[in-house]
């Protein structure tokens, strides 16, 4: 960990800093698994392919990668408060282009509005979770991001079922019916489409200014994340490159994996619901169910760590369950295999908990450029989910989910072996 240094009281305000990050974690799950719902929204708007449809993920999550490294000088010239109510406006930005893009109809101004979203989130990313991670004990900060990601979660759960009401209505009896419509008709029926989620996302750009205005003018503290720690200071003495701790960058490389494998469960499910002859309006509740696993983990994360179980330990049994599920899924067929891919939820529940503290472990002044490279890490969500729509076009949407057997064995190598690397064995866990 960067340090133990943590936050002073917050002055003039009765809200707990952790509180205030809380909610952003809210805003990070709402706007993020919208996707779930977008994939398939968009697909019957525009007329898509799966890998077409895919690139939703790719459009969001290719912004971690791209704007990791800006966001980093972002908040070294704004500081944590401004930079990500900086965050929440471009997010507003992002969230505004839909409108445009829903009248016209136009996938491309879509995705850049996605792209933008991303970017905002990228810049709260990198404040908000070495903010969190920094908080507090270092022994503790898998427990400080489970409850974090309880926030987001919930938001995540809400999220798919606002939209999916109303983007998704009616879809499977409009699916049928387009089949046997003319040009003219066909164009008139999926411009109403597209025109119905200019009012959510109007209703999303307000919430956002208002909220980037109270973040802004709140009391919310400076922490000084560089300060190094007595504990680790000697372990770092010779250290001069980022690039010289080598279980950060297997970090960086397991959190890419995981981001992909939690995206990848939660933004097909329903799309595979429905490849499994699951009506649309039944299956646009599965994002919702997969998110509920997940706050199911982050309740025995919260309840177990470290008390019961170190962080590590939990990464370890989170992976080994990942793979028990995959097998189940691509083993199975109908709502069973459904439910295996939802319950991939609770296994990856306490893998972004348990990587962040083990990869940022021991790097005291390296820790704002060490957050900066597992941001980038997020881009996972981007590749895996479009890697699988390929494989989807060219198989089939259960054999796909082969792919996240390789994922898990790498986070569980990070977890047993990888995590431990290069560090001092005053460090190791």
């Amino acid at each position: 960990m960067a340090s133990n240094t943590t936050a002073q009281p917050v002055k003039n305000s009765g809200i707990n800093p952790i509180i205030i990050i809380g909610i952003l974690f809210f805003i990070f799950g709402f706007i993020t698994w919208l996707n779930s719902v977008l994939i398939p929204y968009l697909k019957i708007a525009c007329q898509l392919t799966n890998f077409e449809s895919y690139l939703v993920a790719f459009a969001f999550y290719i912004a971690y990668f791209i704007m990791g490294p800006p966001s980093s000088f972002v908040l070294k010239a704004l500081g944590f408060k401004k930079g990500m109510a900086a965050g929440l406006v471009v997010i507003g930005v992002g969230a505004l282009i839909f409108i445009p893009a829903a009248l016209t109809r136009t996938y491309g101004i879509f995705l850049a509005g996605l792209f933008i979203q991303g970017t905002g989130l990228t810049i709260l990313q990198s404040a908000s979770n070495p903010y969190i991670t920094i908080l507090g004990p270092a022994e503790s900060a898998a427990k400080r991001i489970s409850i974090m990601g309880i926030f987001n979660k919930v938001a995540g759960t809400i999220a798919p079922i606002i939209l999916g009401s109303i983007a998704l209505k009616d879809a499977d009896q409009l699916t049928k019916r387009l089949v046997h419509m003319n040009p003219a008709q066909k164009t008139a029926e999926l411009n109403a489409l597209a025109s119905r989620v200019i009012l959510p996302y109007i209703i999303i750009v307000v919430a956002l200014v208002l909220l980037s205005i109270y973040i802004y003018f709140s009391s919310l503290p400076e922490i000084n994340e560089e300060k190094d720690d007595t504990t680790a200071a000697a372990s770092r003495d010779a250290k001069t490159s980022i690039f010289q701790f080598p279980h950060l960058l297997l970090g960086v490389v397991a959190l890419f994996l995981y981001v992909g494998a939690e995206v990848l469960a939660g933004d097909s499910i329903i799309s595979y619901g429905a490849s499994q002859k699951i009506a649309l309006s039944t299956a646009k509740f599965f994002t919702s169910c997969t998110l509920v696993s997940m706050i199911v983990g982050y309740i025995i994360g919260i309840v177990a760590i470290p008390k019961y179980i170190t962080q590590q330990k939990a990464l370890v049994v989170s992976t080994i369950l990942g793979l028990i599920l995959t097998g189940g899924a691509v083993s199975t067929t109908g709502y069973m295999s459904v439910m295996f891919i939802a319950l991939l939820g609770l296994a990856n529940s306490l893998m972004w908990p348990a990587i962040w503290p083990l990869a940022l472990a021991g790097l005291g002044k390296f820790t704002k450029v060490g957050s900066s490279l597992l941001v980038m890490g997020i881009a996972g969500g981007a590749l895996i989910p479009l890697l699988y729509g390929f494989f989807v076009d060219h198989s089939s949407n259960r054999i796909a989910y082969l792919i996240l057997l390789p994922i898990y064995a790498f986070i569980l190598f990070f977890a047993t072996i990888g995590h431990n690397l290069g560090l001092s064995d005053k460090r190791k866990a």
